[in-house]
């Protein structure tokens, strides 16, 4: 079995499925615009701290990245193998490679729905990040070096001890078991949610805009179901509330702003698997907010966390939180 085959299977299900169910997306990005056509119209990708003035490319590629982080990650989970070459060389003539991965490794799912679920997660990442290389074309670029590893120095357990998830200097392996893998989805997939809703109203392009709100209705799926069946685990493992809310606490103290991010606990009797405000939205992140999440830094810096190396293209730094 190739790489691309254990990353897209599915229980019962072709590996081309999750390529196919994107070709409608694919399809209509090709007729509107085409796929090498970026709008050249510039934007200000908004930060509390800063501006840049940006291209379309540019916030697409800003998307690439975080794609290239969750495809590798539910990929290993679910299968073992992260992305194949083909999938993380930049678009140019002469492609430069994608950057090297610290890998994970097949999680251990005692429940075997949550083990489907990974494989769904992974199959959908995957054809986000080939979504987004048709879009951009030659301007796509490369996948970053990117840590998904599970020592004791790897971004996962450093997230875990600064939240307090675990103590100083203790491991966290998001692979070790199904709730692990959970809590590590929940780190990420939240974060890609009010990501891509920062991302949407900055796009000139309106076909641009329409199917990255396609690609964010995709994650905040994922996200829902990463928190519904941590809420339902919850039930016989009441702990789990607890480092649900102190990984969300912890994200909150790293963006800066207001206390938007939310856990799972309930409020009385009512669930909480929606993290919306009083008119029932959820809320963005600014690209330099983003950062600070993934390289685990409250500090305007271009690299740390899960990019060791930094991201690529035009939008690489955090903000000064």
């Amino acid at each position: 079995m190739t790489q691309d085959e254990r990353l897209v299977g599915t229980p019962g299900t072709p590996p081309e499925t999750a390529e196919a169910r994107s070709d409608d997306r694919r399809a209509f990005f090709a007729a509107a615009i085409g796929a090498a056509a970026i709008g050249a119209g510039a934007f200000l990708f908004a930060d509390p701290l800063s501006a840049q003035t940006l291209t379309d490319a540019d916030v697409l590629n800003f998307a690439l990245n975080l794609e290239y982080l969750q495809a590798n990650y539910y990929g290993y989970a679910s299968g073992g193998a992260g992305l194949a070459t083909a999938d993380t060389q930049s678009g140019a003539a002469t492609p430069t490679p994608g950057g090297s991965v610290t890998p994970g490794r097949q999680a251990s799912f005692s429940d075997a729905i949550v083990g489907a679920y990974a494989k769904e997660m992974a199959a959908d990442q995957l054809a986000q990040v080939r979504f987004l290389r048709t879009q951009l074309g030659t301007s796509a670029v490369a996948q970053p070096a990117i840590d998904l590893g599970y020592s004791s120095t790897s971004a996962f357990s450093l997230m875990a001890q600064n939240a307090g998830l675990v103590g100083s200097g203790v491991a966290f392996d998001p692979y070790a078991s199904g709730a692990n893998f959970l809590l590590g989805a929940f780190f990420l997939q939240d974060i890609a949610v009010s990501a891509y809703q920062g991302m949407v109203s900055l796009l000139t392009s309106q076909s641009y805009r329409e199917a990255v709100g396609g690609l964010m209705a995709t994650e905040a799926y994922h996200a829902a179901l990463v928190r519904t069946t941590l809420y339902q685990k919850s039930v016989a493992t009441p702990a789990l509330l607890d480092q649900v809310n102190t990984i969300s606490n912890y994200r909150d103290s790293l963006d800066g702003g207001s206390d938007d991010d939310q856990g799972i606990s309930p409020v009385g009797s009512v669930a909480n698997i929606a993290p919306v405000d009083s008119n029932g939205n959820t809320f963005p992140r600014a690209s330099g907010a983003v950062l600070n999440l993934l390289f685990l830094t409250r500090v305007s810096t271009n690299k740390g966390g899960f990019f060791p190396g930094g991201v690529n293209g035009n939008i690489t730094t955090s903000a000064a939180s």
